[in-house]
Parts: C-alpha cells; sequence; structure tokens
C-alpha cells in the first residue's frame, strides 16, 4: 500500500493550464473519490497519477518515492477503466493470470493468486467463460480482479460503474467498497456521480475547473459545503438570496420576502448580502397552531416509494423543494397551503458570490 501526495501538480493542454497548481495527500489504505462535472480535471489527474499524462509541473510521489519519470509499467498500480479493457480471446482466468504471468511469477504462485481474487471477485465459477459470455457487471468483476491480482500499491478506477444499469450499479459499489476494505488497498476512485461517491468513500475531493474545491468525508461535504458549489453538486439543496442582518448584538438571516430568522452562529460576522442553503429535508410542515417560519403553496409532488418530494412557491417569486417520508394516508395536491419550520442547525450562509461558507469548514 501506499500513501499517494500530490505538489503542485499543473497540466497544460496547448498551452493552457487544465489544473493550474493542486495538492492533496491521499492517506494510505482509503478509498479516495475524485469527484466532479465533466471536463473538471479528475480523469487528467488520474492519468497524471497513471503515468498515461504528461506532468507539466509539480511533484507526484507514492510515499517517499518520486514517480514523475517513471514508466506506468514500474509504478505498481493497478487500473479499472469505464470500459473495462479485458481481453475477449482469452477466458476469466487467462484475463486475471495476464498480469501475475507478464511479472514472470511461478506457475504456483500465478494459480495461488488468481485463485484468491476469482474467490474474492465471486466469479470463480466463470472462469472457463469468455468476456462475450458474461454481464456487464461479471466483466466488470473480472477487470477488478485482474487488477488487483498483481498486488499493485495503488488502484486506480475510472468511471468503473457508468455502463451499468443503476441495479447493477448500486450492487457494484458495494461489492466494491467491501473488497477494497478487505484488501486494504489505497484506491483513487474518479466519478461524476456524487450519490455513487458518498456510498463508497472514505474522502471526497470535489473539483472544479482543475482545483479542488474542499475534501472531506461525505458527512462533512454533505452538511457542511465549503462554498456554493459543493452544496449545490453534492445532494440537493435550496438556494436563496437573503441578507445577513444584526439588531441588538442578535444576528438573523432576511429573506427576500422579509422574514427574518435568528441565526446566532453568525453574531460574530459583519452584515452583507449572503446566499443561505437550505437541504430539502431541513424544510418541516407543522400544524397551523405551532409555531412556524414560512408559508408555502404546493406546486406538485412526486412519490419516489420511501420519500415523496414537494416543489413549493413561497410566494416571493421563489420555489423551493421540500423532501419527507411518505405516508399513506395524506394526499397534498397542488394548490394546497402548507407551514414550514427550518432546521436552523443544518443551514449553510455564504458569501453573496458563494465562494466561501460564513459558517467555515471543520
Amino acid at each position: 500500500m501506499s500513501k499517494i501526495i500530490i505538489k503542485h501538480a499543473r497540466k497544460e493542454y496547448n498551452g493552457v493550464a487544465v489544473i493550474p497548481d493542486l495538492n492533496v495527500t491521499i492517506p494510505e489504505g482509503t478509498l479516495f473519490t475524485l469527484l466532479g462535472p465533466s471536463g473538471c480535471g479528475k480523469t487528467t489527474l488520474l492519468r497524471m497519477i497513471a503515468g498515461f499524462n504528461s506532468i507539466e509541473g509539480g511533484d507526484f510521489y507514492f510515499n517517499e518515492t518520486r514517480i514523475n519519470d517513471k514508466d506506468p509499467s514500474k509504478r505498481n498500480i493497478g487500473m479499472v477503466f469505464q470500459n473495462y479493457a479485458i481481453f475477449p480471446h482469452l477466458t476469466v482466468r487467462e484475463n486475471v493470470e495476464f498480469g501475475l504471468k507478464q511479472r514472470k511469477l511461478s506457475k504456483a504462485d500465478v494459480k495461488k493468486n488468481a485463485d484468491k481474487y476469482l474467490k474474492l471477485m465471486q466469479i470463480d465459477q466463470y472462469q472457463d467463460r469468455k468476456p462475450e459470455n458474461l454481464s456487464g457487471g461479471q466483466q466488470q468483476r473480472v477487470a477488478l480482479a485482474r487488477a488487483l491480482a498483481i498486488n499493485p500499491g495503488v488502484l486506480l478506477m475510472d468511471e468503473p460503474l457508468s455502463n451499468l444499469d443503476a441495479k447493477l450499479r448500486i450492487d457494484m459499489r458495494q461489492a466494491i467498497r467491501e473488497i477494497q476494505r478487505e484488501v486494504g488497498i489505497t484506491t483513487v476512485y474518479v466519478t461524476h456521480d456524487q450519490e455513487e461517491a458518498m456510498a463508497i468513500s472514505d474522502q471526497i475531493a470535489v473539483m472544479k475547473d482543475g482545483l479542488i474545491q474542499q475534501i472531506g468525508q461525505p458527512k462533512e461535504l454533505y452538511h457542511r459545503p465549503s462554498n456554493e458549489f459543493v452544496s449545490t453538486f453534492i445532494g440537493r439543496t435550496n438556494i436563496q438570496d437573503g441578507e445577513l442582518i444584526h439588531k441588538d448584538g442578535q444576528a438573523y438571516l432576511q429573506f427576500e420576502n422579509g422574514y427574518q430568522l435568528a441565526f446566532p452562529a453568525l453574531n460574530h460576522e459583519a452584515s452583507q448580502k449572503v446566499r443561505i442553503s437550505i437541504r430539502p429535508e431541513e424544510f418541516q410542515r407543522v400544524r397551523d397552531d405551532e409555531e412556524w417560519d414560512l408559508e408555502a403553496t404546493i406546486q406538485d409532488s412526486i412519490y419516489l416509494g420511501l420519500n415523496t418530494e414537494y416543489y413549493l412557491d413561497l410566494g416571493f417569486g421563489k420555489r423551493v423543494q421540500l423532501s419527507e417520508e411518505s405516508t399513506f394516508y395524506e394526499n397534498l395536491n397542488p394548490g394546497d397551503q402548507i407551514k414550514l419550520k427550518i432546521n436552523v442547525q443544518k443551514i449553510n450562509v455564504f458569501t453573496e458570490d458563494g465562494e466561501r461558507n460564513l459558517l467555515g469548514v471543520s
């Protein structure tokens, strides 16, 4: 296993920096995900680690060994691609054994290692099949077994589940999580799917325009995003324009309709225009006789089984989303009026430009 240290990484295409200056340390034995929209630089960074892309600046280390000038075959990495990249003319066993034979291991060691990962990936019963006779999920298991069989110091995975259907993606991400924990290999995982990243990762680095916006555990990124981009990319949220004001030394969030919500966590911050982020589950419906913060009119609803999603009009030109556990008996319809309470503890408040969370990031 290797710790990965990247200092001041720079990548250029035709003289234009797509990764201008990136620093990150990936702890040994963790499943670390690079998450971001298409074109943000996550696959480019992964390929720089692998040695498939040139490096225009900075230093890359596996533990204390600088790898910038090492040939990809000398970096002791395993790689799993989006399109599986297994050999169609070889059987499952032959695919898993391929890298072992390239390393000139004895026949006994080749068989021992291949047997181990065929069983671990639950594909030993398919060992004599050709890839054309396997499902997409089975082919991806073969690719993962082949990558792990050579006992690499680092495992790199580039959108490995994007070609699978929804149910298979869920099954495979659980399998990857379990296998990574069992093997304990340092894994760098690239995806644009935030739910996938949240489900499997020890840590996530959210990227935008070649820069890391925030690194943290899934729960940290969800509850305390560092800026508005992270807030909107990790999960769903309602963003409202507002103002941070003070009365008698007490901070309040003032919404566009004039409603003021006491917010003592920002007593120390100066009055200013802000962007208020409220997750759909943090709007809570209350009875007419209970204390409430906002009134809303239901515009539409979507039943999703466990939860129902409501789209609401707050009455001042703003539409928000409310998510709550579904009930069998209640049936709210467009036009119905409801009252809402906001879970103040879960609100995030960003500067007017969205670049900084005024609540700080732990």
